[in-house]
């Protein structure tokens, strides 16, 4: 019987020749992540074993993205608590504010994941690096604790999905839209324990940035993880970032997939996330007039270069309307400064955007943007559950940033036509 790319990776990492779904593995490890949040749960667990240091001081990432630029004195003593093991341990990759970013925007400009790889972090969206072609998944911060001591960790193999992605997506439609498609299609429970494994000619047409934001998201359809073939753009990507040995997987013939769906990329259209899940979609042309009091561009999920860019081709020339809070978060430090020297930050700034740094801030309802009650914010962020982004009765909604600029512009949530 054939495997998956995902079952291929697992096979290799357990020492086996093969794995089939359902088969219990203990994996070797290439990297274990942790956040400022969930970090301390983790080291706390860790000391109650009975081991001196980390398995490998290298193959550990510490990123304080949640509440970093601290917020109050809890996220201080968390980030102490991080800073402190960090210290201890001799971290290579330790990101202290000024050099961090939000963990899965960082990880992959860093250098730090490649194909290949299996990669484990106390954060649900760690299936982001599935993007090029490792296999990643988020764990509870026991799970990270025993990474950290022992460079393992116990999996259920995952049996799969396959999506064939066809055709090329129209101007305005990015990762974004397509991932919302597909959890609109399946439902936040479609894909539960199983992996996604996203093929097709119509890939060629997606930028790296897109495929980060889909497999970023496959956690908001249930999915273990996400995971794209490695092709000529993930090897120019792989080797201007970093000098890690990468080892490309592809899945056999007879591969066994519970499921097969295939998606024209080109009939996509702007797809928008209502409350409060991310299944229930509609797409921009249904003729909803929804007001909205916020906008936030930025997150793990959409706050890479190519997300900053298109916002800024939207707002260039235009005003936020008066009233709406505009707030955008480059991802990263590198993702800032480039936006500076493009001109993307002066544009937002003069469109009547707020630019912060770094940090998931509204993302999860931390700061830089809570709701009141009975306010509404679009968002290009990936969760809408009650109160994700402040009062439990506020609403959020979940869509690209272009469409999130042209909300901007409007006041309500609007496809990007409508202003440009």
């Amino acid at each position: 019987m054939g495997m998956t790319m995902t079952q291929k990776i697992l096979a290799a990492h357990a020492g086996l020749p093969e794995v089939s779904a359902g088969q219990l593995i203990e994996a070797k490890l290439d990297l274990v992540l942790g956040n400022d949040i969930t970090s301390p749960v983790a080291i706390h667990e860790m000391e109650k074993m009975n081991t001196k240091t980390v398995f490998d001081k290298d193959k550990i990432a510490l990123v304080p993205d949640h509440f970093v630029p601290n917020k109050d004195i809890k996220s201080a003593e968390h980030c102490m608590c991080v800073r402190n093991f960090a210290k201890k341990h001799d971290i290579t990759n330790y990101f202290e504010v000024g050099e961090m970013g939000i963990e899965h925007a960082l990880l992959p400009e860093k250098g730090l994941t490649v194909a290949g790889n299996v990669i484990i972090g106390a954060d649900s969206h760690t299936c982001t690096y599935g993007a090029l072609g490792a296999f990643s998944t988020g764990v509870g911060s026991t799970d990270m604790a025993a990474g950290m001591a022992t460079g393992l960790a116990w999996f259920k193999v995952p049996s799969a999905i396959k999506f064939v992605l066809t055709g090329k997506p129209a101007k305005w439609i990015s990762g974004k839209d397509i991932i919302l498609h597909i959890i609109g299609m399946i439902g936040v429970d479609g894909a539960l324990y199983k992996s996604m494994e996203f093929v097709g000619d119509g890939i060629k047409y997606l930028s790296m940035d897109d495929r980060f934001t889909i497999a970023n998201m496959a956690i908001e359809a249930g999915g273990k993880n996400g995971i794209f073939p490695v092709d000529d753009l993930t090897i120019e990507y792989m080797k201007e970032h970093s000098t890690k040995e990468y080892t490309v997987y592809e899945a056999d013939e007879d591969a066994e997939y519970d499921a097969e769906y295939v998606i024209d990329l080109s009939t996509l259209k702007p797809t928008v996330a209502f409350p409060h899940l991310p299944e229930n979609t509609h797409t921009i042309d249904e003729g909803f007039d929804i007001a909205i009091d916020q906008v936030v561009i930025g997150s793990c999920t959409n706050g890479r270069l190519d997300d900053l860019r298109i916002a800024a081709e939207i707002l260039k020339g235009h005003k936020v309307k008066k009233g709406i809070r505009t707030i955008i978060i480059p991802a990263t430090q590198k993702i800032y400064l480039q936006a500076i020297e493009e001109g993307l930050i002066k544009t937002f700034i003069e469109a009547g955007a707020v630019v912060s740094t770094p940090t998931c801030g509204p993302c999860l309802g931390g700061y830089m943007g809570i709701l009141a009650k009975g306010e509404r914010c679009i968002s290009t962020t990936n969760r809408n559950f009650v109160g994700r982004m402040g009062h439990v009765e506020s609403e959020v909604y979940l869509a690209s940033p272009a469409v999130a600029a042209a909300s901007a512009i409007t006041g309500k949530i609007s496809s990007p036509e409508e202003v440009m």
